[in-house]
């Protein structure tokens, strides 16, 4: 006897109970500052990798594992290979939805203020059972300890302690940066890529491609009046 299969359309979460916005202050004027330095880069100064693989990197969005729990809101998490649905002003794609997305993010960051927020307890055990491979903790007035910057890789069902500042299949890594973003003087957290080079900011890339210009035209003048002195005009046909 043979049996039919039935393929029932699987059924979408329930999602109109999330509350995937709470109109609460973000963070302070640093968190925020050093979140848009992790997420601006690599949209404007990375190729993505391999060159043409889409991710999705943004701040202070929500992350649902289950439609049952509260969202956790990483200061920055980073997804490989997922698209964002067009509407996001739908309830059901206003937030990070691990069931949308069909994965967990790969990596995300916490920026350490306080003593209480739980990035090293709470926080840590949760990323850990949902999946993100790397979570990386970020201590920059050292609330938690000694550590300005840890770096956990995903373990079994734990974290265990990751030595290297590259995060293998992602071509890319992190850094402690000093230097100055939109007037601060820091030390701040940015990516490399997997040779350990900075992403740049589109302010630097700017920075940059006008002074190869500069230089690529001074090349040229100096050419230019070395072929005058041999009583050659370049400008000739």
């Amino acid at each position: 006897m043979s049996h039919a299969v039935s393929h029932q359309p699987v059924a979408m979460p329930d999602v109109a109970k999330l509350i995937t916005e709470d109109d609460e202050p973000v963070d302070n004027i640093f968190s925020e500052k050093q979140q848009r330095l992790l997420t601006e880069p690599l949209y404007n100064g990375w190729a993505g990798h391999n060159g043409d693989r889409k991710f999705l990197a943004c701040a202070n969005v929500g992350v649902f594992n289950t439609p049952h729990n509260p969202a956790i809101v990483p200061d920055v998490l980073l997804s490989f290979d997922v698209e964002v649905h067009p509407d996001v002003w739908d309830k059901a794609h206003r937030s990070y939805c691990v069931w949308e997305f069909g994965k967990a993010p790969d990596v995300v960051i916490e920026i350490v203020s306080n003593k209480i927020g739980g990035e090293q307890s709470s926080k840590k055990i949760k990323y850990a059972f949902m999946h993100v491979l790397y979570y990386v903790v970020f201590d920059p007035d050292l609330q938690l300890g000694d550590d300005l910057l840890t770096i956990y890789s995903l373990n079994g069902l734990s974290y265990r302690r990751h030595d290297s500042l590259l995060l293998p299949d992602t071509q890319l890594g992190l850094t402690l940066w000093e230097g100055e973003f939109e007037g601060f003087h820091n030390t701040w957290l940015r990516w490399t890529d997997n040779f350990g080079n900075l992403i740049p900011t589109g302010k630097e890339l700017a920075a940059r491609e006008r002074i190869e210009k500069e230089t690529a035209l001074q090349r040229a003048e100096k050419l230019a009046a070395q072929l005058r002195a041999l009583g050659h005009d370049p400008d000739s046909q």
